[in-house]
């Protein structure tokens, strides 16, 4: 890197000479003002972030747990633009990591800058209290006040749950300087939130009597000012593959939790196309409007009823009958939006009516791209009507092109590296596109996962079924929760395997057993941290973004190796696409998406440098089968083992210690 960057008028900026030593030493400042130490992995993070925005380069950055990577990254960025006018991107998974970054982290970093940065957060519009929609300005179905609302008693007090939920909101409304979701606590439902919110094409725009006051409107104000944006992946996916540049211009970007963008980025991009849903909005408009929505509301009920013919599932060829169906919608969505445009209305009534027709535009646009470049596709839910699905088959090329290029990039996460390499997760978000060679760090983290862990594999068991547990895996499984005294995190590839398990343990054993599903899950995180001997058994999200320090989790089960489900369409789309680029489908599509989420379970174990425990895997064929040492590969470097007796040993004594 160049020790020295100019500014944009060709004179030397002292402040960027030598960042990362400046930078190193900020590091040490920021640790020690909560009384830690900088670590050797966040200090060679903070050097590659530095060069990275130094050089315009792209970098991606393995970071292991309690490697401190938030640390990491927002030093030498926050340090950088506190001296220049650059707009820096950070995005998370989670909006939960997004507020942790924002309240704990970027508070600490600027209260050792010289010239504090001004920071924001950039969300959903939906995310945000809706004030005239609060104050009844909606009409009829958008009224605050509509089925949840149960009264009862003279005075007009609710007596529901969902009534008292939304006489609180009111109340918060009135006192609120936010109206972030956020900061709504105890939180509410989905389906009262739903009611004093709107998302974006719901919203009235400059119509709107409250838009001075608008608190998403603020929000997006404040985001376009501020120097570092924190935002999230579902809001990189709209940057990224519509037309609305939601993030406005950047000069870079640093992704965390880089290993779920492209999951994220394609569930955002994903439209379906329920006819029974949108006729029920479309006799709203034509109530509000006064117009003729019958042409509109037929040819939806006649696409409806020709998918009945169509099997669930992949559409590999759309047929002429239904292309033809779909052009019909496509004629009569535009008739009424002309019809729409010359109503004589009110202007927000016209937004809303636009705003109600979105959803079939949306679909459209993605229906009328290249059939080989979308997955098309049918589900049913028991005796519904069938809908149609559509979504870009590679989202790789939009990622690349809308966020990647001709910016500073760093992705980085704790699991960055499949199979010991950075390649398949760099060629998954397009990183080749804008790159011949990325820069790859892995900076190590500061456990000793060999000294703190095992990794056993019951290599005795039979192959897994093909659904659901075998009794000799239950019998495993009930026998390592002996030896351990319970604390175990149980992670399981389906819900029938957590029911026969929560079922098998509960009639076996005396552990307390708690299940996903049986309560929310903030409160059975609650429940297994404060207990040394409870089970937690759940399916995929619990596999990661579970943080439990301590041997409240010291065994921590996988019941089999998590492939993708090869009935799944999208699955089955991208597996067709990999064959007829001549790459291995199992490879790029089953094996990278298993590995992954494998090193994501196991990586719940290890949490701190004091942690001690074990992940047991009870799936043999990470011992038999060939793809097992890639698996491996992509997992801490646990001590392993194929012996039960060693295994059942080590827990017990790890129990006794604990």
């Amino acid at each position: 890197m160049s020790e020295v960057e100019t500014t944009a008028g060709g004179e030397t900026n002292p402040h960027l000479k030598k960042p990362a030593t400046a930078e190193i030493k900020l590091l040490g400042e920021v640790v020690a003002s909560f009384g830690g130490s900088a670590r050797r992995g966040q200090e060679q993070m903070v050097q590659t972030v530095s060069e990275t925005f130094a050089t315009n380069d792209f970098s991606m950055i393995q970071a292991g747990t309690g490697t401190g990577k938030s640390l990491g990254y927002l030093v030498p960025l926050m340090n950088r633009v506190s001296h220049t006018d650059e707009r820096i991107l950070v995005s998370t998974a989670t909006l939960a990591l997004q507020r942790q970054i924002l309240e704990k982290d970027v508070p600490l970093v600027n209260a050792k800058l010289e010239k504090p940065v001004q920071v924001a957060a950039l969300k959903g519009w939906n995310n945000y209290l809706c004030l005239h929609r609060v104050q009844g300005g909606y009409a009829e179905e958008y009224s605050l006040f509509g089925a949840d609302w149960i009264g009862g008693e003279s005075e007009g007090k609710p007596t529901s749950h969902t009534g008292k939920e939304i006489v609180r909101v009111r109340q918060w409304a009135a006192e609120t300087d936010t109206g972030d979701r956020d900061d709504l606590v105890p939180g509410v439902s989905e389906q009262v939130w739903r009611q004093v919110s709107v998302v974006s094409n719901e919203c009235l725009g400059t119509t709107c009597p409250l838009r001075e006051e608008c608190f998403a409107v603020q929000a997006r104000e404040k985001a376009a000012q501020a120097n570092v944006v924190i935002t999230n992946h579902t809001i990189l996916g709209i940057h990224a593959t519509s037309e609305n540049k939601i993030c406005g211009d950047f000069s870079g970007l640093v992704v965390d939790e880089a290993h779920d963008l492209v999951r994220i980025v394609h569930s955002q991009a994903t439209i379906q196309l329920y006819a029974g849903a949108v006729v029920t909005r479309l006799r709203w408009v034509g109530r509000l409007l006064g117009l003729d929505i019958v042409p509109l509301e037929k040819s939806l009920r006649g696409l409806e009823q020709l998918l009945e013919a169509y099997p669930e599932g992949l559409l590999r060829h759309r047929g002429e009958d239904l292309q033809a169906a779909v052009r019909l919608v496509d004629v009569e969505l535009r008739s009424l939006s002309q019809a729409v445009s010359g109503a004589n209305a009110e202007q927000a009534e016209k937004k809303l009516a636009y705003g109600a027709l979105n959803g079939i535009l949306e679909f459209l646009t993605i229906w009328d791209r290249p059939v080989e470049t979308t997955i098309t596709w049918i589900t049913r839910r028991d005796d519904e009507p069938a809908v149609l699905n559509c979504v870009p088959l590679d989202v790789s090329g939009p990622i690349a092109f809308n966020l990647f290029a001709e910016r500073a990039v760093v992705l980085t996460s704790a699991t960055l590296q499949l199979g010991g390499s950075f390649g398949p997760v760099a060629s998954e978000v397009g990183a080749y596109l804008v790159t011949d060679k990325p820069k790859t760090v892995d900076v190590g983290t500061p456990f000793a996962p060999e000294k703190q862990g095992i990794l056993y594999v019951p290599k005795h068991l039979e192959a897994p079924l093909r659904s659901g547990l075998s009794e000799a895996q239950l019998a495993e499984l009930a026998r390592l929760c002996v030896a351990s005294g319970g604390g175990m995190l149980g992670l399981f590839s389906s819900y029938r395997a957590v029911q026969q398990a929560a079922e098998y343990l509960r009639e076996k054993l005396a552990f307390e057993v708690l299940v996903q599903g049986d309560d929310q899950l903030s409160n059975l995180l609650r429940d297994f941290r404060s207990s040394a001997s409870s089970c937690l058994l759940g399916t995929m999200s619990l596999w990661q973004g579970i943080d439990i320090k301590g041997q409240n989790c010291r065994l921590v089960v996988m019941d089999r190796i998590p492939f993708p489900v090869p009935s799944d369409p999208v699955v089955q789309a991208r597996t067709d696409e990999a064959a007829r680029k001549g790459l291995n489908p199992f490879q790029v599509v089953s094996l990278n998406h298993a590995a992954l989420l494998m090193a994501q379970g196991a990586g719940r174990l290890l949490r701190s440098v004091d942690d001690r425990g074990m992940v047991a895997i009870l799936d043999s064929r990470l011992a038999t089968r060939p793809y097992g040492a890639y698996i491996k590969r992509s997992l801490p470097a646990f001590w392993p083992t194929f012996d039960p007796q060693v295994a059942v040993a080590a827990l017990e004594r790890l129990r006794i210690s604990s």
